[in-house]
């Protein structure tokens, strides 16, 4: 459905040169839902306004349905936007215009006649739940009604894409979640492809199938959603984790030297983490019974992405040494990320990060 080859977006100034996007590839399938994530001043904005060329690439082709869009002469360029809707987080509504006058702006020039441009717009308000505020203004709605208001108005054209940008992140949780769910919704009603633009990780994992990663102009790290999430390889995805994982705390416990991770001799805290869609085994009892050892679980983080569980443990495991080091393997043999954090069984192992002073840093914020 969409194509982005070698898309780059530079922007000067007097002072500066700002290389906002960097040699960017991927690939969105239609239907589905694609989520590009990162810190702000990633590049995420710049690179879905590329899409529709809001913002032109400085280099770099952009494919909508074998259309190359950086080819089009401007008149074919704006009607091929009319199939690329596209809403903000600021939901960008006419305030001197009623909630039905806002939808049907984009019909303006439709050639629909009056009494249809009334039909498609309550059918329209219909489809997102406000068939009842079509003669309210903006200011008479919550934060969540007008955001469906900016939804119906990108669906006027009937487009088959629809760009989110940031879209839920003036949203309290509960309306997110509601708006979320309305986009999935119509992902499968109208089989539109969404691309999905958010530095809020539950986003991605509430209503994505796949999820792109970018730091400083480039993605970084793609692929399902889970796989991403699950075993990241990148230090920036495994930061973005860290920000909403409970499972990150066990560092700032360790940097206090709390009172329990205050290790006696013999035991070890242990990390575990799911790495595959499959695992419904009961580890913890099975080690604890086949190898004899003691499994003191300190906090968890686990969630549901889909059917599959995802997140993982933090435990303190006592025992034989060699009992220990074979639960271990048992574990990693059933394909379940296994970390030592840390260990007092006569081998001091700090935990295994690519940047220690990072993570005492943290540590102290955490």
């Amino acid at each position: 459905m969409i194509v982005l080859e070698n898309v780059s977006k530079t922007f000067v100034t007097e002072d500066r040169t700002v290389e906002a996007v960097k040699d960017v590839n991927l690939t969105v399938k239609r239907k589905e839902i694609y989520g590009i994530i990162g810190f702000s001043g990633a590049g995420k904005s710049t690179l879905v306004r590329c899409i529709n060329l809001l913002e032109r690439p400085t280099a770099g082709r952009v494919y909508v349905e074998g259309v190359d869009l950086t080819g089009l002469p401007e008149r074919e360029l704006r009607r091929a936007r009319k199939k690329i809707g596209m809403i903000f987080q600021q939901f960008n509504l006419f305030a001197s215009r009623t909630v039905a006058q806002n939808v049907a702006y984009p019909l303006k020039y439709s050639g629909l006649d009056k009494k249809q441009i009334s039909d498609k717009v309550r059918e329209l308000l219909s489809l997102v739940g406000l068939e009842e505020k079509e003669r309210d203004y903006p200011s008479q709605l919550s934060g969540g009604q007008k955001q469906r208001v900016a939804i119906a108005r990108a669906l006027a054209n009937d487009p088959g894409i629809l760009l989110c940008d940031e879209a839920t992140s003036s949203l309290d949780p509960q309306t997110t979640l509601s708006i979320l769910k309305l986009l999935k919704d119509l992902n499968t009603k109208l089989g539109l492809t969404l691309v999905v633009i958010t530095h809020e990780m539950q986003v991605v994992k509430e209503i994505c199938d796949r999820v792109a990663v970018m730091e400083n102009g480039c993605v970084v790290e793609e692929g399902e959603v889970f796989s991403v999430f699950a075993d990241p390889r990148e230090q920036i995805t495994r930061d973005f984790i860290d920000t909403t994982s409970n499972l990150s705390k066990i560092y700032g416990l360790i940097a206090r030297n709390a009172s329990i991770v205050q290790l006696k001799p013999g035991e070890c805290i242990v990390k575990l983490k799911y790495l595959e869609k499959n695992v419904s085994e009961a580890l913890v009892s099975t080690i604890s019974r086949q190898f004899g050892i003691d499994a003191n679980i300190i906090f968890g983080d686990i969630e549901l992405l889909g059917d599959a569980p995802i997140g993982g443990l933090i435990f303190i495991m006592s025992g034989r040494p060699g009992d220990i080091d074979e639960a271990l393997a048992f574990l990693r043999n059933k394909s379940v990320g296994v970390e030592v954090i840390l260990d007092a069984r006569g081998i001091a192992e700090l935990p295994r990060r690519t940047d220690p002073q990072r993570d005492v840093e943290m540590a102290g914020v955490l």
